[in-house]
């Protein structure tokens, strides 16, 4: 079983950043992996008929069809009004803000078809295309662009396709591992469009919504899949997205939608394309950051270069399972590893082997959870902080402190 919309070929470890943890690759159920869409099989035309090849009827002739049925059948008017098709125009307003991020990395000398220092193309020290994404441009006087951290990760150099055509140099403003969020910027602001930003915390469960991005890269660019919110309250395992409640779709989302956005059908982007369900034999579970959540800390990112967030300077593994726990007679929760001396989780008494079991009145059943629920706060909180050690529950008052790496 795995999740992600994984973009890159080389892909990071991994962690959530929010609180440190420990990285483990082999335990976690949620792995970051580059799949392809399962083509579904095709039904013959013929099959239809034989359904009621040994239907019981009492019919022994054809029943008469008359002329004028007939004519009205054939006479079909296949002309119809826009309005009627609101995909078509949400593709014509947003498709020019969405963009296609291309990272090139290092290749340490191994191939000459490359980004020379010169950009050139060739050069035997430049750089390589080891994966790319989706964007959307959210500031076309500035040329800021939203995006995935995971697509951009890593790269040297950052090279963004435009919807005309053109392709342009970015920078990266800032980035963020926690919620898997980045801004970009390009130079070039000629003639740029900006996606409109709606309100994703209205968002209802079966309201349909239109994915923009480019899966497989710029051969399949401005792909434009629909679908319907399947669910709004989803917690995925994985960096970055554990600090929100998803928006799970049936959008088609494929490597290389990542950083696109998730339309509603007011043109308005109301979530960020990041992650999918890749398991053989699942489809149509796509998730998306809710862009409501995501924007201060895309604010953050414009402004100040990076995001800070609330902590308590601990490690926490994610080899600590329910399952686990279950075998040894102790609760569910968030299993320390690391207590970082001088923090706020070090004052208040907490030690490496508690497993965490309450954030306030909230249960915590396994690390996602924890990092889910810290994300709510800022540094200079006090929360209840609810712990098992050696067979007994205690509570200890954590005030939170900023973090920013």
């Amino acid at each position: 079983m795995s999740y992600y919309d994984n973009d890159k070929f080389n892909q990071p470890s991994y962690s959530n950043s929010l609180l440190t943890p420990k990285r483990s690759r082999f335990l976690s159920p949620i792995i970051m992996c580059l799949v392809s869409a399962m083509v579904g099989g095709l039904l013959s035309i013929g099959i239809a008929p034989s359904l009621y090849v040994n239907r019981p009827s009492n019919q022994t002739t054809a029943p008469q069809i008359s002329n004028k049925a007939a004519s009205k059948a054939v006479k079909l008017d296949y002309n119809y009004n826009q309005s009627s098709f609101p995909v078509v125009q949400i593709a014509k307003d947003v498709g020019p803000a969405v963009v296609n991020i291309a990272n090139f990395q290092s290749n340490n000398g191994n191939d000459i078809f490359t980004w020379g220092t010169d950009n050139s193309g060739i050069g035997g020290n430049g750089l390589v295309e080891t994966g790319s994404g989706s964007g959307f441009i959210i500031d076309a006087k500035n040329g800021y662009i939203v995006t995935n951290n995971h697509v951009i990760d890593g790269a040297k150099k950052l090279v963004v396709s435009l919807s005309d055509g053109r392709n342009v140099d970015a920078k990266v403003i800032g980035a963020d591992t926690r919620t898997d969020l980045a801004v970009i910027k390009i130079s070039d602001t000629n003639n740029l469009t900006a996606a409109a930003i709606g309100d994703s915390s209205k968002l209802q469960v079966g309201e349909p919504v239109v994915a923009i991005g480019n899966p497989g890269g710029e051969q399949f660019a401005g792909s434009v899949t629909t679908g319907v919110v399947s669910a709004t309250n989803r917690i995925l395992d994985i960096q970055g997205e554990s600090s929100f409640n998803l928006i799970q779709t049936d959008a088609a989302i494929n490597p290389g939608n990542s950083g696109g956005p998730l339309v509603n059908y007011l043109g308005q982007v109301i979530g960020i394309n990041s992650a999918k369900y890749a398991q053989s034999g699942f489809e149509g579970m796509g998730f998306a950051i809710p862009i409501t959540d995501a924007m201060p800390t895309i604010q953050q990112l414009i402004q100040k270069g990076y995001a800070s967030h609330a902590g308590l300077k601990v490690q926490i593994t994610n080899q600590y399972t329910p399952e686990y726990a279950a075998q040894r007679g102790w609760p569910a929760g968030a299993y320390i590893t690391q207590v970082v001396s001088g923090g706020p989780a070090d004052k208040a008494g907490l030690q490496q082997g508690d497993i965490l079991t309450k954030v306030n009145d909230v249960t915590i059943s396994g690390y996602a959870e924890l990092t889910h629920e810290l994300f709510k706060y800022k540094a200079g909180d006090s929360v209840k902080i609810t712990y098992f050690r050696n067979g007994s529950t205690k509570t200890v008052t954590v005030t939170l402190v900023d973090i920013k790496d």
